[in-house]
């Protein structure tokens, strides 16, 4: 592999775990809610395996890598590489790092330590404490990156948060009167299909009571292949009712409610918040009891603008038509933010804003 230039020990490690977050990608979104990692097993300088977190419930990046290596007595020469710590607890599959002990693989390279509770250190010492060389840190913020989510839910205790909307070019969200409960479309065709991908990758869209009412959404996945992700609306005094769309689906949903007599049933889960007081601090707190790592938030104006007013928010993406609407219901406005990026969506330009 590195036949024609003699490289550091150092930029080998990083010229690895590159590799491992190109792999991890491949799972990123079907790891949910467990992070994507990459795996490559190395022995001089030339890959013997490679493996990237299965989709829930199934083996990790490490065991899919070791699994890949054709010769196994070569596992005893050979360094691992690894983007996030190997586990070193009993989940839906055995501990990681099990299976790197007893396969004696003599060097471990790891991206980054696991936030994890149960793993956070303790994969790296039980490896250590193997006799095997662990060297954590390579791309660290690049393998933190890669699992944006993951970390945000596991040391802020929340989900990873998404706003989105679309927005006239005069600065409207919404008319403010509208012929029928349907939306009224700022988005093109190509923009609401990218929404529609972004349903299947993220594991719960929410949106406002209005929206419901007005707009009488599905939040499914009908122009994308792939999972619906949970949908979770707001309805303080029970005005959506089973003739709305959102209540009529098989899959999960949660409503977040004022009410404490509702009760749950097949698809649909009550749970209580007092909306009068910090509403967004108590959808975050239920969420992460329901082990959801991301959610969009779709709508409308005064349920965004909560989560911008809390600073509750890690990214922003807006959709901007070229359709102008001269009166409607203002879009939120978003103040303050770390960087932004803007990409053509034919007539659209979408900006995504990224938080401090």
């Amino acid at each position: 592999m590195f036949k024609d230039t003699v490289l550091s020990m150092l930029e080998k490690d990083e010229y690895y775990i590159s590799r491992c977050l190109q792999l991890a990608k491949q799972g990123t979104f079907a790891a949910l809610p467990n992070p994507a990692v990459g795996a490559v097993v190395v022995h001089n300088d030339r890959i013997l395996g490679e493996g990237f977190t299965s989709a829930y419930g199934g083996p990790h990046a490490e065991v899919n890598a070791i699994a890949a290596v054709k010769n196994p007595e070569l596992l005893k020469e050979s360094t691992l590489y690894v983007s996030l710590e190997p586990c070193s607890h009993f989940g839906k599959t055995p501990p990681c790092c099990d299976l790197v002990i007893a396969k004696q693989i003599p060097r471990v390279v790891v991206g980054t330590i696991d936030p994890f509770a149960k793993v956070c250190g303790m994969g790296i010492q039980k490896m250590k404490e193997a006799g095997i060389e662990v060297v954590v840190g390579v791309l660290e913020e690049a393998c933190r990156a890669s699992n944006q989510r993951f970390f945000t839910y596991h040391q802020k205790k929340r989900p990873y948060i998404i706003l989105k909307w679309a927005q006239s070019q005069d600065g409207f969200i919404a008319p403010l009167h509208r012929d029928k409960q349907a939306p009224v479309w700022l988005s093109n065709g190509y923009a609401q299909q990218l929404v529609h991908q972004w349903r299947s990758e993220e594991m719960a869209f929410l949106v406002g009571t209005n929206t419901v009412l007005a707009d009488n959404p599905s939040l499914t996945t009908r122009s994308w292949y792939g999972k619906n992700p949970t949908r979770i609306y707001l309805d303080r005094k029970g005005d959506i009712t089973d003739a709305y769309a959102i209540n009529q689906q098989s899959d999960p949903t949660v409503c977040i409610t004022a009410n404490k007599e509702v009760k749950s049933r097949a698809n649909i889960t009550y749970y209580y918040a007092d909306f009068d007081h910090n509403l967004v601090d108590q959808i975050c707190a239920i969420l992460y009891d329901l082990q959801l790592l991301s959610v969009v938030i779709e709508g409308g104006t005064q349920t965004l603008q909560h989560f911008i007013d809390a600073g509750l928010w890690d990214e922003a993406r807006i959709f901007h038509s070229t359709v102008n609407l001269k009166e409607g219901i203002q879009a939120p406005v978003v103040k303050h933010w770390h960087s932004k990026e803007s990409y053509a969506i034919a007539t659209n330009q979408l900006d995504i804003l990224h938080a401090n």
